[in-house]
């Protein structure tokens, strides 16, 4: 459970300082296209940046909650990478999706961990 504990608080970390360093250097036009459309995207962005840390956190700790909170966590990534995939397709940014992929594959491994050690 080491690998999911230490995977999601990473990955809730770097979500919340890749949209900081996006936001502070003005790489989000879509504010100015589509603003409410966005502000709720990135409120969704930051919820789920939260409940990783969080539920990486309370799995290092082997809280008797923690796996709950992980799975929770680990959806809200799932859906914000397939949604992300689908906009960096459009832009043909492929080494984005080919990230996104590895992210999609490397949550499902670590909520893998996490099912095999709440059975045991």
């Amino acid at each position: 459970m080491r690998f999911a504990g230490i995977y999601g608080i990473a990955v809730g970390i770097l979500i919340l300082v890749q949209w900081v360093y996006f936001l502070l250097t003005a790489q989000v036009p879509e504010l100015e296209a589509v603003p409410f459309e966005m502000v709720f995207h990135l409120a969704a962005e930051f919820i789920t940046s939260m409940i990783m840390v969080a539920g990486g956190a309370a799995v290092l700790r082997r809280e008797p909650w923690a796996a709950r909170l992980y799975y929770l966590a680990s959806g809200m990534l799932l859906y914000a990478v397939i949604n992300s995939a689908g906009y960096f397709i459009q832009l043909g940014q492929w080494p984005f999706v080919a990230m996104l992929a590895l992210l999609f594959l490397l949550t499902v491994v670590s909520v893998g961990k996490v099912v095999r050690a709440a059975k045991a």
